[in-house]
């Protein structure tokens, strides 16, 4: 027997556990973080670039504020919605919503990058200035902040309008801050425009490597051509990028789709933290240039090649087998069935560790930090934050597959009791 509305809220609101430090976590992170964002742009062109610097260079209002930043930012946004809704790529269903239903997805996030950087290299053909986003760089963050609140606050209020079935499991505790901080709705639409997915991979992603790409014509406007390390940190971070475009269909089984809902956590993380926060890197080199040894350049190349390696092959074998058990890649894979059904990979990269692409990340994070040398801990923000939100990661997947799998996943550890990194976590 289906449950009746009143029993799936009831579940809905007290049989979840609250993550994040709960209420708590939902009160400081929505404060903490944007303020880090702020101040890691901030050192990132100090002369000291210290982390331990006190107190913290504090920009003045004039730096936090120009008014050719919400129109970029928010025309930036528009472009992207624009590209999602055209007929290019195919169209995709997500997995099977707790009602039956599956949602149909535009996989045309590749297009997109396409299209963004044709139209930036006619706008630098033209002579267009994109080393100003250098500047700009505290404004339109100041911008993304703002409007992650704003969309936080209208997808709360719509949220109430939306059926049971159609919220989040973690999203719907009866405590507002929580609840607003997680997301209540799992997938919020307005028509056929799913607001999640759009930010997801779009953006902010895309917005990211953009900004990457000013900071290199802001060092050309400095020192009449781009550094090695620039160059570097560009192409790594370009390919992450394209490479998550182009799988961009891997990402309707991910945990962001399919289990949290759609609030700030989500909103802000996409249009804020990655767009400013990943480019830091770059930021970074276009006050504190950098030399490069040809030795040292390959020694960080392989790096970054062996991590996307990894990253991709685990990647593209989960991805597979979810889709497709029986296909010839992985029909031979050993498994261990569970009672639900599904089967769990315990060969093959998954025989490895339990997130081969984690470690793939990881090794890819460090290889972008590299170039900036070692004088400055500042670069290594992003290795360093990245590996405590994948292990954090790890052990929300570990506590939901132990829930859901039981002694099946218990045997899964045994088999595989490595997490990220062989023989030692």
């Amino acid at each position: 027997m289906r449950p009746n509305n009143q029993a799936l809220k009831h579940r809905l609101s007290h049989d979840t556990e609250r993550e994040f430090g709960g209420t708590l976590g939902a009160i400081c992170i929505p404060v903490f973080l944007p303020l880090t964002v702020l101040y890691l742009i901030c050192m990132s062109r100090s002369p000291e670039a210290s982390v331990l610097q006190w107190p913290p260079p504090l920009p003045s209002i004039d730096q936090l504020w120009d008014p050719l930043a919400p129109v970029l930012l928010l025309g930036w946004i528009a472009l992207h919605a624009l590209l999602y809704l055209m007929p290019l790529g195919k169209v995709s269903e997500g997995l099977v919503l707790r009602d039956g239903t599956r949602l149909k997805y535009p996989i045309n996030g590749f297009h997109a990058l396409c299209i963004s950087g044709v139209m930036l290299m006619l706008l630098l053909g033209l002579g267009a200035p994109l080393g100003y986003l250098f500047e700009l760089l505290l404004p339109l963050a100041v911008c993304a902040i703002a409007v992650s609140f704003l969309l936080s606050v209208y997808l709360y209020i719509r949220s109430f309008w939306a059926p049971p079935h159609a919220l989040a499991l973690g999203g719907n505790t009866g405590n507002p801050l929580y609840d607003f901080f997680i997301g209540r709705e799992l997938n919020p639409r307005i028509g056929n425009f799913d607001l999640k997915y759009f930010c997801e991979l779009r953006p902010g992603l895309i917005g990211w490597v953009v900004i990457n790409l000013g900071m290199l014509m802001k060092e050309v406007e400095l020192r009449g051509s781009p550094s090695l390390a620039m160059i570097l940190v560009n192409s790594f971070q370009l390919l992450y990028v394209a490479d998550a475009l182009w799988n961009e269909e891997a990402v309707l089984t991910t945990m962001d789709i399919v289990h949290d809902g759609f609030g700030f956590m989500l909103v802000f993380g996409d249009l804020a933290w990655v767009p400013y926060t990943y480019s830091l890197q770059a930021a970074f080199l276009v006050m504190h240039p950098q030399t490069l040894s040809s030795l040292g350049a390959a020694t960080i190349v392989a790096l970054n090649g062996i991590g996307y390696y990894i990253f991709r092959k685990s990647n593209s074998q989960k991805n597979q087998f979810r889709r497709d058990p029986t296909h010839p890649s992985v029909a031979r894979l050993e498994t261990i069935a569970t009672a639900t059904g599904k089967r769990l990979l315990v060969s093959g990269w998954w025989g490895l560790v339990r997130h081969p692409n984690y470690l793939g990340d990881l090794l890819m994070a460090l290889a972008w930090s590299l170039p900036c040398g070692f004088s400055n801990l500042l670069p290594y923000f992003y290795v360093i934050y990245f590996t405590v939100l994948l292990i954090h990661r790890e052990a929300r997947d570990e506590r939901q597959c132990r829930a859901k799998y039981g002694l099946a996943w218990d045997t899964y550890c045994r088999r595989i009791p490595y997490r990220i990194f062989p023989y030692i976590y």
